[in-house]
């Protein structure tokens, strides 16, 4: 596969930045994007010049680093899928692929395709933990939780943090994120004690962070590698609003 890639090229967070054209030649089917990515790095860097910076880490589609937008999609065409995790036999060849860093003005960007999600790390020292006193670890199944409040607790700890969920949001709304970790720990029985404090102060830490609202759009489920559904950031609202109306803060 021969393709055109456009690429945005910025030497850091003052630069204005630009969109930078590159071709890549004999492109196997079966590489992911990041090893395409790392082949025009290595040319690059044989050539004498600087390579892209694009963020990586376990390449396994655990971690969330991969974070790019592809052709205007957040970690491109295909479904429940990270960047790492994409394969080039989802392009044609000859085809022009657009790559571009995430779009938040909460997540500035540091260089190239790099951007700093600090925000988010905010957001879980706000209140993504469990600090209250449980007592020793109790045996197996001692504290029994109803199986529909395990499995959504469940299906929203697999949030892993890559921020697509901002990048495709028309508010740059970081409430899929925040709604996860507010939910998987505040529907299981270790999370109750600190349950309302936590989603008032991590509500808090979101929007002082300089994310915007939520609107409830859906672009955010629809781009998320792990599917987190809308339904999560319902379980934050109605959280939010019982400890609004409880609160003494």
């Amino acid at each position: 596969m021969n393709l055109t890639l456009r690429i945005w090229r910025q030497t850091g967070p003052a630069d204005k930045g630009r969109m930078v054209k590159y071709r890549v030649e004999d492109v196997s089917p079966d590489m992911s994007f990041l090893e395409m990515l790392d082949m025009l790095n290595e040319r690059l860097t044989l050539d004498g010049d600087e390579p892209v910076a694009f963020d990586h880490d376990c390449r396994e589609g655990i971690c969330g680093m991969c974070s790019l937008m592809i052709n205007g999609a957040a970690h491109g065409p295909e479904r429940a899928t990270t960047t790492c995790q994409l394969h080039m036999r989802h392009f044609a060849d000859g085809d022009t692929i657009d790559i571009e860093p995430w779009r938040a003005r909460a997540f500035p960007v540091v260089k190239d395709l790099v951007v700093d999600r600090t925000a988010f790390d905010k957001i879980i020292q706000a209140g993504g933990y469990i600090s209250a006193a449980t007592g020793t670890a109790p045996d197996a199944h001692a504290a029994p939780v109803p199986k529909a409040d395990a499995d959504a607790a469940f299906e929203a700890a697999t949030c892993i943090g890559c921020g697509a969920c901002v990048a495709a949001c028309p508010n740059g709304s970081g409430m899929l994120f925040t709604a996860a970790k507010v939910t998987h720990l505040g529907l299981l029985p270790q999370g109750q004690p600190e349950r309302r404090e936590r989603v008032l102060n991590m509500v808090e830490a979101h929007d002082d962070a300089g994310f915007g609202g939520c609107t409830n759009t859906g672009e955010c489920t629809a781009v998320c590698p792990k599917g987190i559904p809308l339904t999560a950031i319902g379980q934050l609202n109605r959280d939010f609003l019982k400890a609004s109306t409880t609160s003494a803060r």
